[in-house]
């Protein structure tokens, strides 16, 4: 049974995905990437093997993406990551049309063709008030951790406006707001009305059409579906649990059967010209 796995070396997370050719998902795991890179892929790749009952070299096709996609010498491709994330997004629901992805360090929006194919795409501006690690700064300088953003968002009664072109200013906004005696939720509501400000133009960019899905780790927070779907006044998907964070890592597996089915094509084809 041929299997595939997809690796996602993020800036903030490196995730794997094991994916065997009923395209059914066998494992996946996920760790924080640090700064010894090769050294964290491998072993997210082993435990992802392992947890699948494979040993890592039983993988049969492994496809990497995300910013240090280059840097794994065990890797049989790389593709970038808005190709990944659009056949990842497209293989969980298969009517998209437009892909939020929205990570730690970048905000990306994409229009995709039926084939899942990028049509156009748009990235964010550098400044990192357009990304979740701005929310990450927001809640640590309140004295929080990133874990308590959910819960700090469920309590909030009140928006507070947010509204720094840059993540210097933002902060600067959020120091304020403390000062005044603002409560925390309502502030890490406000950041997440900036960022999601934010992402609604981007897709006003791409002239994004439904059927929307929404992706990357920020999406683990309801509250920040709940406000782009309002924003957007159109139903979006969401994958459950986790799977936010893993689509780019599950694009790659699936982009590596489609890469093996065409080689096996290309051998058949082979044979056949050296039979004759």
């Amino acid at each position: 049974m041929p299997c595939t796995l997809g690796l996602d070396v993020g800036s903030t997370y490196t995730k794997a995905v094991v994916l065997n050719d009923k395209h059914e998902t066998l494992s996946n795991q996920m760790e924080l990437t640090g700064s010894k890179l090769q050294e964290v892929t491998t072993r997210v790749a082993e435990l992802a093997a392992e947890k699948a009952g494979l040993r890592l070299e039983e993988i049969d096709y492994t496809i990497t993406t995300g910013y240090g996609r280059h840097q794994i010498p065990f890797r049989d491709l790389q593709v970038t990551d808005l190709t990944a994330t659009a056949r990842g997004a497209h293989f969980l629901f298969p009517g998209t049309r437009t892909v939020l992805d929205i990570g730690g360090q970048t905000m990306k929006a994409s229009r995709l063709d039926a084939a899942a194919k990028v049509v156009t795409f748009r990235l964010n501006d550098k400044c990192a008030s357009g990304t979740g690690a701005f929310l990450e700064k927001t809640v640590r300088y309140m004295g929080y951790s990133t874990e308590d953003i959910g819960s700090l968002l469920n309590l909030s009664k009140e928006k507070v406006p947010i509204s720094g072109v840059c993540a210097v200013f933002a902060e600067s906004e959020v120091i304020s707001h403390l000062s005044e005696g603002v409560p925390p939720e309502d502030i890490m509501y406000g950041s997440i009305l900036s960022l999601t400000d934010r992402s609604v133009q981007l897709l006003k960019r791409i002239k994004a059409e439904a059927e929307f899905t929404l992706v990357g780790g920020i999406l683990r927070w309801e509250k920040m579906v709940e406000v782009i779907r309002e924003r957007l006044g159109a139903e979006v998907n969401v994958p459950e649990g986790e799977w936010p964070q893993f689509t780019a890592a599950l694009g790659c597996a699936v982009l590596g059967h489609i890469r093996l089915n065409k080689l096996a094509k290309e051998k058949q084809t082979e044979d056949l010209v050296e039979a004759n």
